[in-house]
């Protein structure tokens, strides 16, 4: 027999309970008339840093340290002390219309009419099938999440000797995270000529945890049987290849953002994030519906998310509250040239306020030690900017925004490079 799912009301939808979502929630909650409602999927809301059991977090948006669990306990205790609804282990299954939705919990099946929608879905780490790395199908392969999920919340063993395959700052809480479960790591995998991570937290991982890496390699081919037994791994630059014996291999950064939803509902995506393309207000194609986070910029840091969070509450109570809004097809794109991979957010649109922290996100496939940004429109460079910091492989790179007040925002397409 067939029920008609309980339909539930609120003013605001927040789909998705990590930093970003949760910040957003608590940030609307006291301020708008309705129910501000979030649905996250896990048993515990809080997003990765529920499981990242060490120190970093909370420096940006909450102006101290914290370790990963603390951070979400706080987010999660903020969000329901400021009076949002939060409901878990709540799997959106589709959209019934533009800010409807459909979910199921253990609760039973259900459906949520808001004014406004917010996604906040985050992103995740390509798993081994993705990448493509051929070989066996043995136990003992993770990514970091599968990793700190098990250790942190199941307690679970892991093995003795492991490879790390990547080298951004989320490899290096791998290696936290394995030294934790008693397992070691053998080698850290990075196909580039530096690790990607920051140098202080590289010089520190090799000096203080004793983790040597491997530069320009990357894994062709896992072994085993019943558990991984090796990996065989090549040198990018001379293509010779040696076998590394573990038994436990973890795949970090590389990341994707989970935008399921957002391709179900339609919305435009961004071509180089393959996240919601938005402006600086977070709104997305559809009008009513708002993107925060990861999911717009995989990946960043959890407190940057969370600030996206702060942002777009702001601009969903200007929605509500029924504000102009502007055409859906008025703006000016901004596009990112290699060695450039994304930029977001990626629409600017006239009178639309700066974008979070007042900075655009980027992301580099070369390293970049001294980065001189051109902005180029209509074939015209209509601004240039050295900035001191680096623009490195797997970390976001940050322009600030003042770049783009030279452009022309009746003209073409924008493209930012590095030149």
């Amino acid at each position: 027999m067939t029920t008609t799912p309980t339909v539930l009301t609120p003013e605001v939808l927040i789909i998705g309970g990590g930093p970003a979502g949760l910040t957003a929630a608590a940030a609307l909650a006291p301020r708008v008339a309705g129910e501000v409602l979030v649905l996250d999927r896990e048993e515990i809301a809080g997003g990765i840093p529920r499981h990242s059991d060490h120190i970093g977090y909370g420096m940006r948006d909450l102006r101290r340290v914290m370790t990963g669990p603390a951070y979400a306990r706080h987010l999660v205790s903020r969000a329901l002390t400021a009076g949002a609804t939060l409901l878990t282990e709540a799997t959106v299954t589709h959209w019934t219309g533009d800010h409807a939705v459909e979910f199921t919990s253990p609760r039973g099946r259900r459906r949520v009419e808001a004014r406004a929608v917010v996604l906040a879905t985050g992103a995740r780490e390509r798993p081994r099938a993705a990448r493509r790395i051929p070989g066996d199908r043995p136990a003992g392969v993770y990514t970091t999440g599968q990793l700190q999920n098990e250790v942190h919340l199941h307690h679970r063993a892991v093995g003795r000797r492991a490879v790390v395959v990547g080298g951004e700052l989320v490899s290096w809480s791998a290696v936290v995270t394995l030294r934790e479960a008693g397992c070691e790591t053998g080698l850290m995998v990075s196909r580039y000529p530096r690790t990607e991570s920051y140098a202080a937290f590289n010089a520190a991982g090799r000096a203080l945890l004793r983790v040597p890496v491997a530069h320009r390699g990357r894994v062709t081919r896992i072994q085993g049987r019943g558990r991984v037994e090796a990996v065989e791994l090549e040198d990018l630059d001379t293509g010779a290849r040696r076998t590394v014996e573990c038994d436990t291999v973890v795949f970090t950064g590389d990341w994707i953002p989970d935008n399921e939803l957002a391709r179900a509902a339609g919305l435009d995506l961004d071509t180089g994030t393959l996240g919601p393309l938005v402006d600086t207000s977070l709104r997305t194609s559809r009008a009513g519906v708002f993107a925060v986070g990861n999911l717009l910029h995989p990946v960043d840091t959890a407190d940057v998310a969370a600030l996206d969070g702060a942002h777009v509450a702001r601009q969903v109570e200007s929605w509500l509250s029924g504000s102009p809004r502007p055409a859906p097809a008025h703006g000016v794109r901004l596009l990112a040239e290699a060695p450039l991979r994304w930029v977001s957010p990626g629409l600017l649109r006239p009178g639309d306020p700066a974008p979070p922290r007042g900075r655009l996100l980027l992301w580099t496939d070369r390293l970049v030690r001294v980065p001189r940004v051109a902005v180029v429109q209509d074939g015209r460079v209509v601004a240039r900017r050295t900035l001191p910091w680096p623009a490195a492989p797997g970390r976001v790179f940050r322009v600030p925004w003042s770049v783009l007040k030279g452009l022309d925002p009746r003209g073409g397409p924008v493209t930012l490079t590095l030149r």
